[in-house]
């Protein structure tokens, strides 16, 4: 068999497929061999580089020759790898897009090294000779180019000044010179064609701008200039030559918000339409790219989010458009199942675009209108005839249009009977109670004046005018949404306050304008609780969280989500401030998650407590972590340190806004560790305390440590035993009961459960013990009194039955290991009703009544009701059982 017969089977389905190949072969043969000889070698950009390399060009038309044969050489053999089934997509766009990075790369050397007269641009403020930066803007940003694709460029240079050569020119006029030069030696039609058209249109004020600018004239437009569809073109942009990074830098604040950006739905819904009615207009509906369903609507659902989020999640400032899929589904913004639609439609639309693109090399994304070139697309798609592509791709496109839809489609007005005349009558200066009444305001009266003072107050009457705009929109929905609800009158009082908190940030109106069904669960979870209202009144950005249910009210993975918020806390590199509101922003948003699920009956009031404990251990582990690695002169690389916690969060019992009760210690010989785990404990308070743009994470308590307010912040392990041992009230044997290893390191954490062990396990005198407990409990109700409607401080409360398990474990601990568990008072009243410490209906009724008083104080600090006498007297037996158990162990309750 000859070589040609060899050749022309290898090729033979590229060369049915595409006329521009057997124009190419017909012209040179022996490329035609060689695509041939390497079809099972994918071009790479190491071969690009060599080819590059070993044909050195001295003039202009020798360099042109080089680079377009290259592309020749390269496009042949992804044509033919690609139609034979031995690429795929990923092998397309990464051969394009390193084909064109090189071409440019390559191109910018030819041209400066040939440009000598001026000499070098100088910088006029650092003295230091200047780059040209060519960024490389859509697909090929991404690195997903098409395989006849335009390239669409912008120059930029960071320093105006001038050259240093025989003809002086301006640094702007010389890297215009360089420009154009660069242009001419890819753009320019040659015998061997072109290597990439190139397209300039997206630089500063398009083709009436200058081709070049410097940082300063691109920044000065960007802030005064820049439009919206540049945010989203800049997506992309990436520097193929120069200093990247400093260009990045200053084109990241105009792409990506610090806040979460919802006006960027409205803005992508516009282009979107014009784009659309171009379409139309051209009679181009079967442009797979720009029709329904198309390559530029799963482009335009990636960039939303990115829009959106990326200022706060830098995991979505990536430019590959599956790459940013993908990341959308990690972080649980889209759906699996969405993701692996738009992954699936946009590879085969890709495939198709590129098919497409083979037949003549020609850039077009419009489907063929004669039957020999449809025959070409479903045979090479792998489909027996075009009725068969065209189902296939008619199902992917709706798929798309679907989501798209869903992603962008207008806002739909939000259920529950908007009504338009109170607020109307309300802005005119009118007060109309008769509307609200008939909605079902019970003080209508009241609810009308309220509107009105609403209307004609300054924060209202100094809004912005698109964000008085969005309230006239959104408050109709409100008052009728509020209506639906057993408290209307509260829960839109309530929500007029957020309205007034968030009237200035067009962003989170926004949110709520976009998507109006978050407007009853914002309505249910206000009008539920008073402490969630404020909760989110104060944090805002946590209405975000509305928009997706399914993860509202997902179970936390505490795992996944350490795993995230490590992530972002290393994406914001030493900027200790962006860590700091990292941390609040993901703490928030868990406990807004938490008490969600926990308005809606999803969560017990034990899991919700395991929860919280569980979040407030992660912030510490990565609060420690974090700024020990940023304190100066630390001594090892990771701490020998560990933090302790006490009360609440040792119990594993936080509620919403419980302090935390920390002790710090540490095990380590070097001379420094003393100094230097102090400085720690410091700053772990200041991560912990210090208000921030975004908040506060907790409180913390730190009297429980070793000699209290005048002790040291931070214990050895060795000095913390002693003081436990030889030094320690009885009360603070009492708190240890609730004590607990948080974090650190863990041999401090062995270390501690045997000096625990140790110290509760102690036998000691039981009337000393019931005198000390009995004493210091006498002590707290001198500044709690014991009223009959405090769950805490009540004779037969909270308080009391901790008590009463910290003396069974001080008393009897040495006899019965089981009651050093940290367990929780439930438990261990159980524990020490089997092991026949006290009587097992006591133990029984007592539980019961832990269980409901810490369920009351926690219902009481979500709905601001303080429970009532009568509340209590339901579980009047539980409490009268803790106070015959009380007297049984530790004698008659003293008087107060």
């Amino acid at each position: 068999m000859s070589s040609d017969t060899v050749t022309s089977s290898t090729l033979a389905p590229a060369l049915a497929h595409s006329r521009y190949l057997q124009r190419l072969f017909t012209r040179h043969p022996d490329l035609a061999d060689e695509t041939a000889a390497h079809l099972y070698q994918p071009f790479s950009r190491a071969e690009m580089s060599l080819r590059l390399l070993n044909d050195p060009a001295d003039d202009e038309a020798a360099f042109k020759r080089t680079l377009r044969r290259l592309r020749q050489a390269a496009m042949a053999r992804l044509i033919a790898r690609e139609l034979e089934g031995l690429a795929d997509l990923d092998e397309a766009v990464h051969t394009v897009s390193d084909l064109a990075e090189l071409a440019i790369q390559h191109a910018l050397a030819f041209v400066t090294r040939n440009e000598t007269r001026p000499g070098q641009p100088i910088g006029e403020d650092s003295g230091e000779v200047q780059e040209l930066i060519v960024v490389g803007m859509g697909k090929l940003g991404g690195r997903e180019l098409n395989v006849s694709s335009d390239i669409d460029l912008i120059f930029v240079y960071p320093e105006d000044g001038n050259t240093d050569g025989d003809v002086r020119l301006t640094n702007h006029e010389y890297f215009a010179r360089i420009g154009k030069k660069l242009i001419q030696l890819i753009d320019d039609p040659t015998e061997d064609g072109i290597v990439f058209r190139v397209d300039m249109r997206l630089r500063p004020f398009g083709d009436s701008g200058p081709l070049v600018c410097s940082f300063a004239a691109l920044e000065n437009y960007l802030i005064t200039q820049g439009r919206e569809w540049e945010r989203y073109a800049w997506i992309k942009g990436r520097a193929l030559t120069g200093d990247g990074d400093a260009l990045m830098q200053l084109i990241r604040p105009f792409v990506y918000r610090k806040y979460l950006d919802y006006g960027a739905y409205q803005s992508m819904r516009e282009l979107h339409s014009q784009i659309r009615r171009e379409v139309q207009r051209r009679d181009r509906i079967d442009n797979i790219k720009l029709g329904p369903g198309g390559i530029r609507e799963i482009e335009f659902i990636g960039q939303v989010f990115q829009l959106i989020r990326g200022g706060r999640v830098k995991a979505l400032t990536q430019r590959e458009t599956r790459g940013t899929l993908a990341e959308l589904g990690r972080q649980g913004l889209l759906a699996p199942e969405t993701v692996a639609e738009l992954q699936t439609a946009y590879a085969f639309l890709r495939n198709v675009e590129h098919r497409l693109m083979y037949i003549d090399d020609a850039q077009t994304q419009t489907l063929p209108g004669n039957d020999d070139d449809r025959a070409r697309i479903a045979t090479s798609m792998g489909f027996a005839d075009w009725a068969a592509f065209t189902a296939a791709l008619a199902y992917h496109r709706d798929r798309v249009t679907l989501q798209f839809e869903q992603i962008f489609g207008l806002p739909q007005e939000a259920t529950g009977g908007a009504d338009d005349g109170a607020w109307q009558q309300a802005r005119d200066g009118e007060q109309a109670p008769e509307a609200l009444a008939a909605k079902g305001y019970r003080d209508a009266i009241e609810m009308a004046r309220k509107l009105a003072a609403f209307a004609s107050g300054n924060r209202y009457q100094q809004m912005p005018d698109r964000c008085r705009q969005r309230v006239d929109h959104i408050l109709p929905a409100l008052i009728g949404v509020a209506a639906g609800y057993p408290n209307p009158d509260d829960t839109l009082s309530r929500l007029l306050d957020l309205l007034e908190a968030i009237g200035r940030r067009e962003s989170y109106l926004a949110l709520l304008a976009e998507h109006p069904q978050t407007l009853n669960r914002l309505a249910e979870l206000y009008s539920a609780s008073p402490w969630v209202s404020e909760y989110l009144t104060r944090h805002p950005i946590l209405l975000d969280e509305l928009l997706d249910a399914r993860l509202l009210y997902q179970a936390p993975d505490w795992a996944r989500l350490g795993k995230i918020l490590r992530q972002e806390i290393a994406d914001l590199g030493d900027d200790t401030e962006a860590k700091m509101d990292c941390l609040r922003h993901f703490q928030h948003t868990q406990v807004f998650r938490i008490v969600a699920q926990d308005l809606a009956g999803l969560l017990s009031l034990e899991t919700v407590s395991d929860h919280l404990s569980a979040l407030a251990d992660l912030i510490l582990v990565v609060t420690i972590a974090e700024v020990w690695r940023e304190l100066p002169k630390r001594h090892c690389e990771l701490p020998r340190f560990a933090a302790i916690g006490y009360g609440k969060l040792g119990g594993k019992e936080l509620g919403y806004g419980s302090d935390l009760d920390l002790v710090y210690l540490y095990d380590d010989p070097h001379p420094d560790a003393p100094e230097n785990y102090a400085r720690l404990a410091k700053k772990i308070v200041t991560w912990l305390t210090t208000l921030t743009s975004a908040g506060t994470l907790y409180d913390i308590d730190l009297r429980l440590r070793p000699n209290g307010t005048s002790g040291l912040l931070v214990s050895s392990v060795e000095a913390f035993a002693a003081y436990q041992r030889d030094s320690a009230w009885v009360w603070e044997h009492q708190a240890l009961t609730r004590a607990r290893f948080v974090c650190g390191e863990a041999t401090i954490a062995v270390a501690f459960d045997a000096i625990r062990n140790g110290i509760l396990r102690s036998e000691r005198d039981i009337d000393s013990i019931r005198d000390e407990v009995v004493k210091m409990r006498s002590r707290m109700l001198e500044t709690h009194p014991a009223k009959d409607d405090d769950v805490k401080h009540c004779r037969g409360g909270i308080v009391d039955i901790e008590f009463i398990v910290q003396y069974l474990i001080l008393a009897h601990a040495h006899r019965f290991g089981d009651l050093t568990g940290n367990l929780g008072n439930i438990a261990l009243l159980g524990f020490a009703a089997r092991d026949g410490l006290i009587d097992a209906e006591l133990a029984s009724q007592a539980q019961t009544a832990y269980r409901e008083l810490r369920r009351l104080q926690h219902a009481s600090r979500l709905n601001g009701i303080k429970p009532s006498p009568a509340t209590l007297a339901t579980i009047a037996d539980a409490l009268a059982a803790v106070r015959t158990l009380w007297t049984q162990l530790l004698g008659e309750p003293q008087a107060e």
